[in-house]
């Protein structure tokens, strides 16, 4: 401003930075005046303190005098390593992994005290819960290890087979099929129209995809999945759960929506436990509540399965003369369920209709819950899946190859 001297214009004046001691030419500081030397204790002192450097409660001072000490007196390097090992007992080290069962909880928790003003139906949360597992672990996975080698494992005429994809090829797989789900319920279909022409079944639909990609799938291809995935589920909560019977077709068969929900949440487990293997991720089965609803239609599905299996002459002759009429009492099989998601079923062994109980059972058979899980997958041999077996049998080992042929790629 007008009024002041020439001084005020001058430039402010900004300290030079200061010179180090590496740059003055001056003697740099010895080591033995910055680092203290550990003091000179008793030995009787020293060896009282080994607990506590073993349990790392020691002062700098201390830890540095007893270490010092260690290299020097063999008897006390022995103890402070029975001290260390006795340690390390006591603190276990933590599973880092979170419960699958703790998403349901939260969100239990959270809706007990504010209701959603559109709750997602019972028979969609397993799909809802499954995806988001499956979702995080994605999250958790680099670049290189979409490309991981993936082989999908299923039976097909009682001999198993598989398929090799990656980890990019198998959510490709995942939204192809769910992309069933969601054409039912009016929304676009993942795969091109040009595509699907002739595709109607899951494998159908599967390798369509994988032939009408220029490259391999990417990690790309996560986001679609999931944006589907998210849709499903909040078009069948806008419908108030009346959707459930909405049939699905799946090529040779059909399911109704509230069951066809289910089978893609035991899927996207399955194909889960593929990637986890793959990329060597540790992965734990649903809450036993949704394990259980997927035991369910599993066992709902094994009468059907087991008609299918004599019409394909798959069931030696001879082992099912008694067929009997829709309504009627027919010869049964107990499935018992261990563990997690178990249960008790009755399997009509005569006709898809007939009625099963425990008067009319022939064979009873008991499984782990996961363990039936990944029989009606395909990742386990019917021949091996049993852990106990009474009864008929042939009933028994149509039953498990039964459950063997419900999985498929």
């Amino acid at each position: 401003m007008a009024g002041r001297g020439p001084e005020s214009r001058r430039a402010p004046r900004i300290p030079m930075p200061r010179v180090s001691v590496e740059d003055s030419g001056l003697p740099l500081p010895e080591l033995d005046d910055v680092t203290p030397a550990p003091p000179v204790l008793p030995h009787g002192v020293l060896r009282s303190l080994l607990g506590a450097w073993a349990l790392a409660a020691c002062s700098a001072a201390e830890t540095a005098a007893v270490e010092e000490h260690l290299g020097e007196c063999g008897t006390c390097a022995d103890e402070a390593l029975r001290l260390r090992d006795a340690v390390g007992l006591l603190h276990q080290p933590e599973n880092l992994d979170l419960d699958p069962g703790l998403r349901t909880r939260v969100l239990a928790s959270a809706l007990e005290r504010r209701p959603p003003g559109i709750p997602v139906p019972e028979w969609a949360v397993p799909y809802d819960a499954e995806t988001a597992r499956l979702d995080a672990l994605l999250q958790d996975i680099g670049d290189a290890e979409w490309h991981a080698p993936v082989r999908l494992r299923w039976f097909k005429a009682d001999a198993p087979t598989s398929r090799r994809t990656t980890v990019a090829g198998v959510i490709a797989h995942l939204l192809s099929v769910d992309g069933l789900v969601a054409v039912a319920l009016g929304l676009d279909d993942p795969l091109p129209e040009a595509t699907v022409r002739g595709a109607t079944g899951p494998a159908e639909r599967t390798e369509a995809y994988w032939r009408a990609s220029h490259f391999p799938p990417t990690r790309a291809v996560r986001l679609p999945w999931r944006e589907q995935s998210h849709n499903v589920v909040r078009t069948v909560s806008f419908t108030g759960g009346g959707a459930g019977k909405l049939g699905v077709p799946y090529g040779d068969f059909e399911l109704p929506l509230h069951d066809a929900m289910l089978d893609r949440a035991f899927e996207c487990w399955v194909h889960a436990e593929d990637i986890a293997d793959a990329v060597d991720y540790p992965y734990e089965p649903p809450s036993p509540r949704h394990l259980h609803s997927m035991i369910d239609l599993a066992a709902r599905m094994l009468p059907a399965a087991l008609a299918s299996r004599r019409r394909d002459g798959l069931a030696p002759p001879g082992l099912t003369p008694h067929l009997v009429p829709a309504g009627a009492p027919g010869r049964s099989l107990r499935l018992e369920i261990e563990g997690m998601g178990g249960g008790q079923w009755f399997i009509p062994l005569d006709s898809p209709g007939a009625t099963a109980s425990a008067d009319d059972e022939v064979a009873h058979v008991a499984l782990d819950g996961v363990e039936f899980c990944r029989l009606a997958a395909g990742h386990v041999s019917p021949a091996e899946a049993a852990a106990g077996q009474v009864g008929d049998r042939a009933a028994i080992r149509e039953v498990l190859f039964a459950a063997a042929s419900l999985s498929r790629m």
